[in-house]
């Protein structure tokens, strides 16, 4: 291979010819993560890092979070979209949170010039795939590569699991299925414009210390005034760290994801204004246009103010 075929290979968001095999990276010891709803309490965890051990034991796993609310497919695809560009090249992202397991849903398996991706046709990847575009989108359907008895009600431990590890052992996605050509969407909420300097956005994820993490993108960044969520109005400036604020008072920040974030020094936001993922927080801005451009990764979500418009 050549020198320019070799930086090729390796530029984000290239696409490979349909007859390249499509390797992300060359490598012996691939990184997994693991990001479901399951949750610590049960074994199921446990079983699928052993699943995947018992077929490829040199694999690195990481568990990237098993603390997804109860079948929230849209909180999943925002920590993945989140988490993703920080992993090497050639990870193996699991992605099981799958409100349709066991029906007629197809499993997905997407090769990107950067990682790999696996997990359930039901809007999951749709955030961290505008941003990593695939060069194979393939249906998860080679039962070759499952456990020999599979459940209508564990697909994490006899096909998620054993897929991966095939996958981490140098297994062509490609061989697992026919290729698609579209997944299912998400539908992903933007920041509405109610009138001249307001704006209607979401909580969209509430972290295990109670911020609360809403869809206004740092392009708003320096325009945000004060927001009211819930019974609460909290007002500017945006703090640059939790501690500009004293001890128990709210505050606004834009946290490490980029987004804007309601929350209180050293205290619970999501408890202190019981507010919860959905609720609604309304942002008063200052004049300046409408905020800008948006960041590659946050494309389609935050920036963009929906006015009515088709996208």
């Amino acid at each position: 291979m050549s020198a320019d075929e070799t930086k090729r290979r390796r530029t984000p968001g290239s696409r490979k010819p349909e007859s390249a095999l499509a390797p992300a990276v060359p490598a012996t010891r691939h990184v997994l993560t693991l990001l479901t709803d399951y949750g610590l309490r049960d074994i199921y965890v446990g079983v699928l890092r052993g699943v995947i051990l018992g077929i490829a034991p040199q694999a690195t796993i990481v568990d990237l979070s098993h603390e997804v609310a109860p079948q929230a497919v849209a909180e999943a695809a925002f920590l993945l979209d989140a988490a993703a560009p920080y992993f090497p090249w050639g990870t193996i992202h699991v992605c099981v949170v799958d409100p349709g397991v066991g029906t007629e849903r197809r499993i997905i398996c997407a090769r990107t010039a950067r990682a790999t991706y696996l997990a359930p046709d039901n809007g999951l990847l749709a955030r961290v795939l505008e941003r990593d575009p695939p060069a194979h989108l393939v249906s998860v359907e080679n039962a070759a590569y499952f456990l020999p008895k599979v459940s209508t009600t564990f697909h994490g431990r006899d096909i998620f699991a054993p897929v991966a590890a095939h996958l981490a052992n140098g297994l062509d996605p490609r061989a697992l299925g026919p290729e698609v050509r579209e997944l299912q969407p998400l539908p992903m909420p933007r920041p509405r414009e109610l009138g001249p300097g307001r704006l209607a956005g979401e909580v969209i994820h509430v972290d295990r210390f109670g911020n609360l993490v809403t869809n206004v993108g740092e392009p708003f960044a320096r325009r945000v005034q004060a927001a009211q969520v819930g019974k609460t109005r909290i007002v500017g400036p945006v703090c640059r760290a939790y501690g500009d604020k004293d001890e128990g008072e709210p505050l606004l920040i834009f946290g490490s994801s980029g987004f804007l974030e309601v929350s209180i020094n050293g205290g619970d936001a999501a408890r202190s204004l019981s507010v919860r993922r959905g609720d609604p927080i309304i942002v008063e801005l200052a004049p300046g246009g409408r905020g800008g451009g948006t960041p590659p990764t946050q494309d389609a979500i935050v920036g963009n103010i929906d006015k009515g418009e088709k996208r």
